[in-house]
């Protein structure tokens, strides 16, 4: 439910949201092709981890969330839109484990492209969608209400629903949703038992070889960089200390132009980045995979981007030749009823700093997902043919 609370600016009556609180079709706003999420207001929870213990409040927060000034904090902790245990706490507070720690804050979500996400099928307890480029699955970091679930319950008022499986934020296609948590187990366990077969479509550079091509190499994700790297073994006995874990692709050369080649990638385990990667590793990365095309990449850190924003930025983009966005809404929604907010360091934009929008898909498309009885399906991207 929402409460409302005294803000800091005099008697100003703020309602603050909560994971509870469902997205709705008005909190969207459409501009130039890019869905954005007027901002709100919003209260985010968490729970003093060991590591915090000892710290003052304001060097908690300017230490572990960096992306705003420590200025702000000391701001918001004066205002009381810091909070510990519920209570108004002074800068000094040193923090203890396992307190609550409340932050009231006024809420901009990242753009994303503004596709539809298009209902594929429904059956009464499993849902298929196209899922857009640029659009996480559900809920993490920065995104709440720009999701995939966010969305269909928003627009289609779909709710609960279970994604059982998961695509990056910049990959597009079929996303399969069950519409219960029971039936959402009973996916997941055909995925962990093997019984599940995955494709893929990607758009790859050079000339892919025409044969079944294997990338059988361990994968090592690191999250602090948001970027895999493949193991290979070395050293005398041929070994070497391995942080990877096992993962194989195969691929298929589909057609080429001479210059680029659509490529089926069909993934035998499920490793972070795996398709991305092995197709660096076998040298016809995707053709516009600026994360993994790149020899330098800006640290993910600066500004506090993800890899994919980083490496977009250190890079000059490759645009796709199929750019054309199909907006749900035919004309865009005015924002004079956007209030700004005196404490936000993202006002008056509507996105918050370092993300302009100014970013596409990347040519990796799942196509389908079939497992004991059943066979999904999502229609091929227009990006995959090369004539």
């Amino acid at each position: 439910m929402k409460r409302k609370r005294d803000g800091p600016e005099g008697n100003m009556e703020i309602v603050w949201q909560t994971p509870a609180n469902p997205p709705q079709r008005q909190d969207y706003v459409f501009r130039d092709g890019i869905r954005y999420v007027r901002p709100y207001y919003f209260e985010f929870i968490s729970h003093a981890k060991n590591r915090w213990a000892g710290k003052t409040i304001v060097d908690l927060f300017a230490d572990e969330f960096k992306g705003r000034p420590r200025d702000y904090y000391v701001s918001a902790v004066k205002a009381g839109r810091i909070q510990v245990d519920g209570q108004i706490v002074p800068v000094s507070y040193v923090v203890q484990p396992s307190q609550k720690i409340s932050h009231f804050l006024h809420r901009h979500e990242p753009p994303v492209m503004a596709r539809d996400v298009k209902i594929l099928h429904t059956e009464p307890d499993v849902v298929t969608v196209c899922k857009p480029a640029s659009v996480p699955v559900h809920p993490c970091g920065q995104y709440r209400k720009n999701t995939v679930v966010g969305i269909l319950q928003a627009e289609h008022d779909l709710a609960p629903i279970f994604p059982i499986h998961r695509l990056d934020r910049l990959v597009s296609g079929l996303l399969i949703l069950a519409r219960s948590a029971s039936k959402a187990d009973s996916f997941r366990q055909q995925i962990e038992s093997g019984e599940v077969k995955k494709q893929y479509v990607a758009r790859v550079t050079g000339v892919f070889p025409e044969d079944e091509q294997v990338a059988n190499a361990k994968v090592n994700y690191n999250a602090r960089e948001g970027k895999s790297t493949v193991e290979v073994e070395n050293g005398s006995n041929g070994k070497s200390p391995s942080k990877g874990k096992d993962a194989c692709t195969k691929f298929t050369r589909i057609s080429t132009n001479g210059t680029q080649s659509i490529v089926l990638c069909e993934p035998v385990t499920g490793r972070t980045h795996q398709i991305r990667v092995h197709l660096q590793f076998l040298g016809h990365p995707i053709a516009n995979d600026m994360l993994y095309l790149s020899e330098c990449i800006t640290r993910r850190s600066v500004e506090g981007l993800s890899a994919d924003r980083a490496a977009a930025k250190s890079t000059l983009p490759i645009k796709p030749s199929h750019s054309e966005v199909h907006v749900p809404h035919s004309t865009d929604e005015p924002v004079e009823d956007f209030n700004i907010d005196p404490m936000c360091t993202n006002c008056p934009n509507l996105a918050p700093k370092g993300y302009d929008g100014n970013e596409e898909g990347l040519w990796l498309h799942c196509i389908r997902y079939s497992g004991p009885g059943w066979t999904y399906e999502c229609p091929y991207p227009e990006w995959a043919s090369l004539s």
